[in-house]
């Protein structure tokens, strides 16, 4: 079977450039959502939806319906998997995009507890779980999209562009907190003030569902649906079945996922907590260096997989996993000097080393799969991975240095790494792969 994007017929550059923005404003989209749900939840959501109990029990009650969204997320990649490799990714990428929208707006004017009782936390909670659900299957068609449009000499740098959305995203929703707060000092934020960074959801929802409809379908989609046998193929079971009875690509990317979503969720999550409780750090010193960590997170994910284009994919990952690995101890030696310039130094070379690493999965994950089974495989890679890494990573090592010590953290994060690294080392290359003949 030939390729029109692999094989010399290309889409035009216009219709690439709307699938990359497309693709660039849900992955912002789904960041922003998941990093302003967070501070809010530790912040204002507690009290408003889920009154009567202290506010530690508030608080873990409001945490709590942001873990509900990972719970969401693999139910969402493999609902979206399937059908994506059924109907097509440009039907499932405008879908998802609308859901995640319009369910994180409507967070945003959605009556508290004081106001209409228990419904008001049923209701948090739905649209909670709606958000994850829409996500585990946005993310999936985003990659694909990108992958399946760009020419494979250059598919690494491409496809790492959506999965860069996440340092903006969390930057974005810095900002747009900061600045609501400066607006909105004290009651004013907690009563009403809040509501404005869910909407701010709608401009976003408006933009990116302008861009994502007017693209075409992937090539390499198309070309596979003219083909009698994936037809056939596709008739027999459904991809994300076909995905599950051939587990070995599956294997290797959760593995090469597991350390890389727990590094991802240590360096920008769980060291707010453990730089402020355990040495002394004040919380702003901490988001500012996670914050600018973002910036070079940013950096190492585009830079590593342009790098894979030239020396592969398995060398751009397996260099930045080990040094992740030699990196653990002396990230938690730099935190534990109590000295600001150094927990930057820590936290922004571990996010520089994780971008690296992230960078070039995307278009690796996809890579390993064929075509009939592509979005259903990558989605349960992707989402299968955030529920079982991570979701728990920040809970875990919370638990390990209250109960152990920082020893317990570096072991968790070296051992996790290491399994990364062996499901790098121990799978197909697959730079420049004809995406229609992977099977």
């Amino acid at each position: 079977m030939v390729s029109p994007v692999d094989h010399g017929v290309r889409p035009s550059t216009t219709g690439f450039r709307r699938v990359l923005a497309g693709s660039m404003a849900g992955a912002v989209l789904e960041w922003y959502d998941f990093a302003i749900y967070g501070v809010l939840a530790a912040t204002v959501l507690g009290p408003l939806f889920f009154p009567g109990g202290s506010g530690v029990v508030q608080l873990l009650l409001a945490l709590a319906t942001q873990g509900l969204g990972f719970v969401a997320r693999p139910l969402g990649g493999v609902v979206f998997g399937h059908l994506g490799d059924k109907f097509g990714r440009k039907p499932m990428l405008v879908t998802t995009f609308l859901l995640l929208g319009t369910s994180t707006a409507a967070i945003g004017v959605l009556p508290t507890y004081h106001q209409i009782g228990i419904w008001a936390t049923v209701l948090l909670v739905v649209l909670r779980m709606t958000q994850g659900f829409a996500l585990g299957g946005e993310f999936g068609a985003a990659v694909l999209m990108v992958s399946e449009y760009g020419e494979p000499k250059r598919r690494g740098f491409w496809a790492s562009w959506p999965q860069a959305g996440a340092p903006p995203g969390t930057v974005l929703a810095t900002v747009v907190v900061t600045v609501i707060a400066a607006l909105f000092p004290g009651d004013a934020f907690d009563e009403w003030g809040w509501r404005v960074a869910f909407l701010v959801a709608v401009p976003l929802l408006v933009i990116g569902f302008w861009i994502r409809r007017s693209v075409e379908e992937s090539p390499v989609f198309q070309a596979a649906q003219a083909g009698a046998e994936q037809r056939a193929a596709r008739q027999k079971k459904s991809s994300v079945l076909e995905a599950l009875s051939r587990p070995r690509p599956v294997l290797h990317g959760l593995g090469m996922r597991l350390g890389e979503n727990i590094a991802f969720y240590i360096y920008t999550v769980f060291v707010i907590a453990y730089a402020t409780r355990y040495f002394g750090y004040s919380r702003g010193d901490v988001v500012l260096a996670v914050t600018f960590a973002s910036v070079c997170q940013f950096a190492g994910m585009i830079g590593g997989g342009h790098w894979s284009d030239r020396v592969g994919r398995k060398t751009a990952m397996l260099v930045p996993a080990v040094a992740l690995v030699v990196w653990a101890p002396v990230f938690f030696w730099m935190v534990q000097t109590s000295s600001v310039p150094m927990l930057w130094l820590g936290v922004c070379v571990g996010a520089l080393f994780h971008g690296m690493l992230a960078g070039p999965e995307a278009a690796w994950i996809t890579e390993l799969f064929p075509t009939r089974y592509r979005y259903a495989g990558s989605s349960l890679v992707f989402q299968g991975s955030s529920i079982v890494a991570g979701a728990p990573a920040p809970l875990i090592a919370v638990w390990l240095i209250d109960s152990f010590g920082a020893g317990t953290v570096i072991g968790y994060l070296v051992l996790t790494m290491a399994i990364t690294v062996v499901a790098v080392a121990t799978s197909r290359e697959t730079k420049g792969v004809d995406l229609d003949r992977v099977g």
